[in-house]
């Protein structure tokens, strides 16, 4: 269609798609090292909101390229869709460490550590894997990331069991029994988390598959 030469065209689309998995590579990074050394709490979980705020700002400027360009590099609800899931991912990672603030936690147990290890993983893996849609000729290797990130998934699922299932074992007055309910309720956010990591994953599958 010789008419589109003319239309608005944004070839940056891939940049942010860079911007939001480096911001989301950062964001797990920090609530590992929060997990890891927990220290001067409150500095870090502030920083871990600006990085949730930095991630709605590179969703807004996404949505806003959407909203100004004709040709798209990507199905146009493809792009929304991964960003919205790399945004959601980011909101949850800064959920954990707000709730942990909030509740006064005074040291992550060893379930949290591992939940927190396996966080990183999939973020580190967004960052590889994310710059790839830019030539399809990386398909094959950007398929390899997503089982990769829904192994790490499938891991965060028996961490979050195993958790689970000795949480109450030590709670045998009221005071121990409300840390194991709120140790419950941050478990399953660590592993809400990896779904969500899991989420990108498989919205780049699908973008991969329908342009191959």
């Amino acid at each position: 269609m010789v008419l589109a030469r003319f239309l608005p065209r944004d070839e940056r689309f891939f940049e942010y798609f860079r911007d939001a998995a480096q911001n989301a590579t950062e964001a797990a990074q920090r609530l590992l090292e929060l997990i890891e050394n927990y220290q001067d709490v409150e500095r870090k979980v502030r920083r871990l909101r600006d990085l949730e705020h930095r991630g709605d700002e590179i969703t807004h400027q996404i949505y806003n390229a959407l909203n100004r360009t004709f040709v798209t590099p990507l199905d146009r609800e493809d792009i929304a869709a991964l960003a919205s899931k790399i945004d959601d991912f980011v909101d949850y990672v800064e959920e954990v460490a707000k709730r942990m603030w909030l509740y006064r936690v005074d040291q992550p147990t060893e379930p949290a550590h591992l939940l927190a290890r396996i966080i990183a993983e999939p973020a580190a893996l967004f960052a590889e894997a994310i710059p790839l849609l830019e030539n399809n000729k990386h398909s094959d290797k950007l398929l390899r990331y997503t089982v990769d990130i829904n192994r790490l998934e499938n891991e965060a699922d028996d961490a979050l069991n195993h958790a689970l299932a000795a949480l109450f074992d030590n709670a045998t007055d009221i005071p121990s029994l409300v840390k194991a309910i709120r140790w419950g309720e941050l478990y399953q956010q660590l592993e809400d988390a990896t779904d969500r990591g899991e989420d990108v994953a498989n919205t780049l599958e699908g973008i991969v598959l329908k342009n191959a």
